[in-house]
């Protein structure tokens, strides 16, 4: 399937010629979630694709399997930082970036829970994004959404989704609480993206 200028396909399928002259990304229905299939990674990498611009910094929180990095790094990100609570992501990652043939320089993948791990949100906060990237739940963002402002240049933009409908207004209300001010939401299915800049 396609998103934005992205054909997404699984390891096993041939490229047809419809869709040859697309940036391509495989991936397996794995052990981590993100196979790009669902409404919330599809409404991420559609803001990726917006905001993200060469040699930009990138920090993903809760990467799954990987893929909204992959898309950041077809995207010429200069680095990408991706943290997940699964250890099991960490792996996934590890086999969804070899299979796309993109070299680990600067690329660093951390297991553990950024909202607890004060030496995690240390070493993010000393970076500094130009994007962070969350396609998390609602119920983990609302909490997350105070440490991100520190974690981004000024001007820098927080991508998430992961929110069902009922829950868009609390999300937004908290990422506006952290200090960033909303630029776009977006709707896909019953799920929101919402996607704030720290001015």
């Amino acid at each position: 399937f396609t998103v934005g200028e992205f054909f997404i396909k699984p390891t096993w399928e041939e490229v047809d010629e419809e869709h040859k002259g697309m940036k391509m990304i495989e991936i397996d229905p794995g052990t981590a979630f993100g196979t790009g299939k669902h409404d919330t990674t599809q409404l991420c990498i559609k803001q990726l694709v917006e905001y993200v611009k060469d040699g930009d910094k990138v920090l993903d929180l809760g990467c799954g399997s990987g893929i909204l990095s992959i898309v950041a790094k077809k995207l010429n990100a200069s680095k990408v930082d991706m943290t997940d609570i699964d250890p099991a992501a960490i792996e996934a990652v590890y086999d969804n970036f070899k299979v796309n043939k993109l070299s680990m320089d600067n690329v660093k993948v951390e297991a553990g829970n950024v909202l607890e791990d004060e030496k995690m949100q240390a070493e993010f906060e000393a970076e500094q994004y130009d994007i962070v990237v969350a396609n998390i739940l609602a119920d983990v963002i609302i909490p997350m959404a105070p440490v991100i402002p520190a974690r981004l240049k000024k001007g820098g933009y927080f991508i998430t989704s992961g929110i069902i409908d009922f829950k868009e207004d609390q999300v937004k209300e908290a990422i506006e609480k952290a200090g960033l001010t909303v630029v776009e939401i977006n709707h896909q299915g019953e799920w929101v993206n919402i996607t704030a800049q720290k001015r």
